[in-house]
């Protein structure tokens, strides 16, 4: 049956998912067309997935190497390390490919990348694929993803699981991710719809349109001319404000703001929370900043790495870590370094660590690991107060 929605759709030469189709083929109910493309024009879902590629992009990935009492080192001499570091090919940075992936993972639930291997079997480069060209089946005996990849020409191949880095959001199927964009389709078409509306009421000169009132019959000819005249006057955002002559007892009687039309400022305020929500992005990093203060915009930083950031983090660092021989999966793991999206709380951070280096609660090289740092000699001697003493000792002197 799905293969034959998607003859019938022409989506098969083209690599769509058959349950992407069927939104696609279905427009929302403001009329608005969306897809994942058309969505970007849409000012709170790029400004949301531009936060999201960007705060991606700017974290390093490093791949590390566990060492003896949990000490962790930078696996430099591992091939996947300076890809992840410098580059996965050679015409594309590090930035560029966690942006280009992580708004595909925004877009469309999905991202790919091709595994170039050497002839020894390692990793030589990455590249990413559109994700409209994938789709994902499940190989019938093993269960396992098989990729079809589909080329400019038309042509299809298929990958394993071997041969393809795929990340994925939360989905109702277990082997590809749902597009938040086309979960979401009928509030970001509600916002291109009022968008649009704003914009067409401007256009006319911020009024809505009135009435020209007359007491003798007009031909149909005659009210023709009138109208495109009025409109050529008056019309536009650059004749508003204009002054009106009527004639011969002519008058214009405008039609007044409807109640939708006087809550239209709210409701595309509300737009703005019902998309952000989709990406779980604070308010204030969309440009809302109607109840952002100083007492809590650092808090809500805070909420955003912990609660919106890192699982996308996560979804990174495992899926790189599909990339590493199975052999090697107990000494090699990736993982991001978030220092610099902490660093406006590095004061109360490090004061937190002075108090329980002091107290004895932690070492100094348990607090380095935490801070990716080397651990260094005599760091794991935890230190206690020296105004304070064995309760045991203090009684037998009394």
């Amino acid at each position: 049956m799905l293969g034959g929605i998607k003859r019938l759709m022409g989506f098969e030469a083209k690599g769509f998912d058959p349950f992407a189709a069927l939104f696609l083929a279905a427009p929302t109910a403001a009329g608005e067309p969306v897809t994942p493309e058309t969505a970007m024009r849409c000012t709170p879902v790029y400004s949301s997935v531009k936060v999201l590629s960007e705060s991606v992009a700017q974290l390093p990935l490093h791949l590390y190497q566990r060492g003896e009492n949990g000490a962790k080192d930078r696996a430099k001499d591992h091939p996947l390390y300076e890809l992840l570091r410098n580059g996965p090919n050679d015409w594309t940075t590090a930035t560029e490919f966690q942006a280009s992936m992580q708004t595909a993972l925004c877009l469309h639930g999905n991202a790919y990348a091709y595994i170039n291997r050497a002839a020894d079997g390692t990793i030589a480069e990455l590249i990413q694929i559109p994700s409209a060209d994938v789709s994902v089946d499940a190989d019938p005996r093993t269960m396992e993803p098989l990729y079809r990849v589909t080329d400019a020409s038309g042509g299809q191949r298929v990958y394993d699981r071997s041969e393809i880095l795929h990340l994925k959001t939360i989905g109702s199927r277990p082997l590809i991710g749902d597009s938040p964009i086309m979960l979401a389709r009928e509030a970001i078409g509600l916002a291109l719809a009022m968008e649009k509306h704003g914009a067409s009421l401007f256009g006319k000169g911020a009024r809505p349109s009135g009435i020209l009132e007359y007491s003798k019959p007009l031909g149909k000819d005659t009210a023709a001319r009138l109208r495109e005249s009025w409109n050529a006057a008056h019309g536009g955002g650059h004749n508003s404000g204009g002054t009106a002559l009527l004639e011969d007892g002519m008058t214009f009687k405008p039609v007044q703001f409807s109640s939708v039309d006087l809550q239209f400022l709210e409701m595309r305020r509300f737009q703005i929370a019902e998309i952000a929500r989709v990406f779980r992005i604070p308010l204030h990093m969309v440009g809302d900043l109607e109840r952002t203060t100083h007492n809590n915009a650092e808090h809500m930083g805070r909420q955003f790495l912990t609660f919106t950031l890192l699982p996308w983090l996560k979804i990174w660092e495992q899926g790189v870590n599909r990339l590493i021989e199975p052999n090697d999966h107990a000494t090699y793991f990736a993982e991001f370094l978030t220092d610099d999206l902490a660093r406006a709380d590095l004061a109360a951070r490090f004061e937190a660590y002075a108090k329980a280096v002091t107290n004895g609660l932690l070492s100094p090289n348990e607090i380095r690991a935490a801070e990716n740092r080397p651990p260094y000699a005599g760091g794991d001697a935890y230190r206690l107060p020296l105004n304070t003493e064995d309760a045991s000792n203090a009684n037998a002197d009394a």
